[in-house]
């Protein structure tokens, strides 16, 4: 049964890592017949597509970028979930909690076409708060052209869009809880929020170090359809970031080293980063990704 995802996996993850090869070569696909038999027939040029990179100050713009976007993600989105579930978790009614499980959710399966559109309709400058200020004799405004709070609003759709997706994972650590811990707690005389500091926050604790360690591993993976949605709006200056910086240089401009050259840096980088956080996982007490 696990045959047919494992070949999704293999056909779809690890076959085009060989396609890294023209990070090294000055990679022209019109050189053969197909993009494949050209990887033979094109010069190889060694590090210098490197150094190219390097040596762009956009490059260094768009780290810069994305780096900022996902301490703010990291500060602002990866918290909501957490207190969002134990919020669900002390609801009484398991309908009501249901429902509001349901709701929290359904964004997810929203595109990110829909889910900036509907920020569009409320905060930008034709949007519904913008017409309602300009109904009552006030100046309106358009959020969704402004560079200055653009990261804030990328994390806030970020937010709305994802968090419910994260819920129902902690949702599922608070249901492994058993209810013995709470009742010793209780009558040892702890309150609701010493109950929840001394009982739910340790067996959260656990699954928190692995979204942790998960999340930043991806941090140089900041959303490319949602920034590229809103690129031409606030300008490369607020919404560049690695994966548009490639799309724009490297794929669009058909510079494919280029872009391979800075995808293979934004790998390697992300693995740095995969293992930096699984070690101070370990070092804390807890396994992280994998055990040592």
């Amino acid at each position: 049964m696990t045959v047919p995802a494992l070949l999704l996996v293999l056909v779809f993850n690890y076959v085009p890592i060989f396609g890294n090869i023209i990070a090294f070569q000055d990679y022209d696909p019109y050189v053969s017949t197909n993009g494949v038999t050209a990887i033979l027939h094109s010069p190889w040029v060694g590090i210098q597509q490197f150094r190219t990179v390097f040596a762009d100050p956009q490059f260094w713009h768009a780290v810069e970028n994305t780096f900022l976007l996902f301490f703010l993600q990291l500060v602002l989105f990866f918290p909501i979930p957490i207190a969002l579930a134990l919020l669900i978790n002390s609801v009484v009614r398991p309908r009501v909690r249901a429902m509001a499980q349901a709701i929290l959710y359904l964004p997810h399966f929203f595109s990110w076409v829909l889910v900036v559109t509907v920020f569009q309709q409320i905060f930008g400058g034709a949007g519904i708060i913008a017409q309602t200020l300009r109904e009552h004799g006030h100046e309106g405004f358009d959020i969704m052209t402004d560079p200055a709070i653009f990261k804030f609003l990328v994390t806030a759709e970020g937010i709305w869009k994802d968090a419910g997706w994260s819920i129902i994972v902690f949702l599922a650590a608070l249901a492994a809880v058993n209810t013995d811990l709470y009742e010793a707690a209780a009558m040892d005389g702890a309150n609701r929020w010493r109950r929840m500091w001394h009982v739910t926050m340790p067996a959260l604790r656990p699954v928190i170090a692995l979204l942790l360690v998960l999340r930043v591993g991806d941090a140089l993976t900041v959303g490319f359809e949602q920034l590229l949605l809103q690129r031409d709006a606030v300008g490369p200056g607020a919404a560049e970031v690695l994966d548009t910086f490639v799309w724009w240089t490297g794929i669009r401009n058909q510079d494919f080293s280029y872009a391979a050259a800075a995808g293979l840096i934004k790998g390697v980088v992300g693995i740095v980063l995969v293992l930096t956080a699984n070690k101070i996982a370990h070092l804390m007490g807890e396994q992280g990704v994998y055990k040592k």
